[in-house]
């Protein structure tokens, strides 16, 4: 990143305070170690630039191997001194580590509220894995907020933004977090494949803290998978590392998961050890899933010594603290295992219909969770993937060329014919993406798409001398619901109205996002009158939809629509998009809510 004047060259402290943001995902003590370098050189030279990067390298280390506060108190001084020198790219990374500040203390929806609004800039201002890092934390955010849909489709567009010649290790942050959002769709054997990779390109990094949290994922995914002894040697190897910030950091030590799988694998004394521990580490600021895995851990170390009362006190007297943790953001997953732990302890004291009711509770969250698990659509990673197999293909060359000189010509060429497939891939990747026809938030098509398609749907409709009818719809009063409810409302609104778009209209028409909160139809064989009875009721379903939903009283209950057909606007497709958006400002003019046809239009049809 450069200041805003990038004629002046950056000083030394400058270039060692972004090498050290460089390495903060690769190796996290040289990282450390050069951004207190680099801060001592910028403060005793009064330079604001280095300094703002060296604290913001320092607040986002502090985020995994610190607390929340310090980490916040570092970032906020970051902010300052990126506003003092107008580095906008700064700035907005501070403000992505402040938002992960707040999701660290569980405060999901904050957090959202606070870097959904940068989403747009940080993609102008930003470069690779940096946009990476803006919307891997808006995923992370809805991830916790049970909203996988979201999740997934933000860090599909963060595998797509990052760079794969400029990751230094965010790909395996990636990974970890696809991996983490199976977990809680319980796809625990898909979710064990991507941490694989992780783990294998994170040999490459020297960074304790990715590495803990790749393997403690492994340990939850083999837990669950009835497979808790090999889980054994990951448990182990996490207990070698200390649980501070010279390890794998004072955050999240996840000792009741590691519980857990020691218990199920028969290994009580450890089990016993690992709740003791879990109980002194965690507090009420401690995340729900967290506590509520602690519950269920003691639970099964009682059923373990033959003490099922007491298992049975242990998860009852938690009722209370788990309809309230629900509140707070406790995952699907989490409640399922409590439930199912509950359904067991009743069934061993023979307390059947106790049991019964747990069950039942169980199996109406499960599917739940198979219904979100049905909805995330996650295929569309395959290419990403295959480029990050690449990027390891790159470091494995690179590693055998440093342990043999013997074959270090050969080694080159390879290295050098990788990059160039690299480069490939990055082409594919950009023409791809230039060629994308869908809306990622509606599932519609985009603009780039109606563009497409229009002049040859205008040219068969002539040709056949039948009608195309062209609608732009605008949805009334849209600003109101971002100001009032938020950026995350108002895309909520746009999804909902782009699948009711989507599922009232027919197999022959195109439905397309034209821009913002306007939406395009293109009907074919259908002249303006039809046309205008088919969106009158499109605008009596919305509005009957929205009256349902509390969530939509500030604005966007209604929309206004221009309508133009082929048959009676002469011109090419530029002129009947002119008729129908002409069509629409009247509407608007006339007092929204309503669907007009084009004067044009209306004077053929009378």
């Amino acid at each position: 990143m450069s200041p805003v004047n990038r004629s002046i060259a950056p000083s030394a402290a400058l270039r060692l305070a972004r090498k050290a943001w460089r390495l903060l995902y690769s190796d996290s003590h040289q990282c450390i170690a050069a951004a207190r370098q680099a801060f001592d050189s910028a403060v005793r030279r009064g330079d604001s630039a280095a300094q703002g990067w060296a604290r913001l390298t320092l607040g986002f280390h502090m985020i995994w191997y610190d607390t929340p506060e310090q980490a916040k108190r570092e970032l906020d001084e970051a902010r300052r001194c990126c506003v003092a020198v107008a580095d906008r790219a700064g700035q907005l990374l501070a403000e992505v580590g402040l938002a992960r500040c707040a999701w660290r203390k569980g405060e999901f929806q904050r957090s959202l509220e606070r870097v959904l609004p940068l989403r747009d800039e940080g993609l102008r201002v930003l470069k690779h894995d940096e946009r990476g890092m803006l919307l891997n934390t808006i995923a992370g955010c809805y991830s916790e907020l049970g909203q996988s849909q979201q999740a997934f489709a933000y860090m599909y567009q963060a595998l797509r933004e990052s760079s794969a010649a400029k990751s230094h290790g965010f790909d395996v942050v990636l990974y970890c977090n696809l991996a983490h959002e199976l977990i809680q769709l319980g796809d625990y054997h898909q979710a064990l494949s991507y941490l694989q990779e992780g783990l294998e390109r994170c040999a490459d990094l020297h960074n304790a803290r990715l590495f803990s949290v790749l393997s403690i994922n492994r340990v939850i995914c083999l837990t669950n998978l009835e497979r808790a002894a090999e889980a054994l040697r990951d448990v182990q190897h996490l207990l070698q590392m200390p649980a501070d910030k010279d390890g794998r950091g004072v955050m999240n030590a996840h000792f009741e998961t590691l519980a857990l799988a020691a218990l199920r694998a028969g290994d009580i004394a450890l089990g016993d050890e690992l709740v003791q521990r879990a109980g002194q580490t965690l507090s009420e600021a401690s995340l729900p899933d967290e506590r509520a895995t602690l519950i269920v851990a003691r639970a099964e170390l009682q059923m373990a010594r033959g003490q099922p009362e007491a298992a049975g006190a242990t998860l009852t007297q938690a009722l209370h603290e788990m309809s309230e943790a629900r509140k707070e953001g406790l995952s699907l997953r989490v409640r399922c295992m409590y439930f199912h732990a509950l359904a067991g302890v009743h069934e061993r004291l023979g307390l059947a219909p106790q049991a019964l009711a747990a069950l039942r509770l169980w199996q109406a969250l499960h599917t739940q969770r198979s219904l979100q698990a049905s909805v995330a659509r996650y295929q569309a990673a395959a290419l990403q993937t295959e480029l990050l197999r690449l990027k390891q293909e790159v470091g494995a060359i690179d590693a055998r060329r440093r342990s043999t000189e013997r074959a270090r010509a050969e080694l080159e060429v390879a290295n050098q014919q990788l990059k160039s497939k690299i480069a490939e891939v990055e082409s594919l990747q950009q023409a791809l993406r230039q060629q994308a026809t869908r809306d990622f938030l509606t599932g519609l098509f985009n603009r780039r798409q109606l563009d497409n398609v229009l002049p040859s749907m205008l040219a068969m409709a002539r040709r056949d001398q039948q009608p195309l009818s062209v609608v732009i719809i605008d949805l009334d009063h849209f600003k109101t619901v971002n100001d009032e409810l938020g950026h995350a409302a108002g895309d909520r609104l746009l999804a909902e109205f782009g699948a009711m778009l989507a599922e009232h209209s027919r197999k022959s028409d195109v439905a397309c996002r034209y821009g913002g909160e306007e939406f395009c139809l293109l009907m074919p064989r259908t002249q303006a009158e039809a046309a205008q009875r088919k969106c009158l009721a499109l605008l009596k379903h919305w509005s009957l939809s929205c009256a349902a939903n509390a969530q939509h009283k500030p604005g966007a209950h209604s929309f206004s629509a221009g309508i133009a057909d082929s048959l009676a606007m002469p011109g090419d497709a530029c002129a009947l998009l002119k008729a129908a958006d002409d069509a629409l400002l009247q509407a608007k003019r006339a007092g929204r809510s309503r669907v007009l046809v084009h004067a044009g239009t209306l004077d053929r049809i009378g």
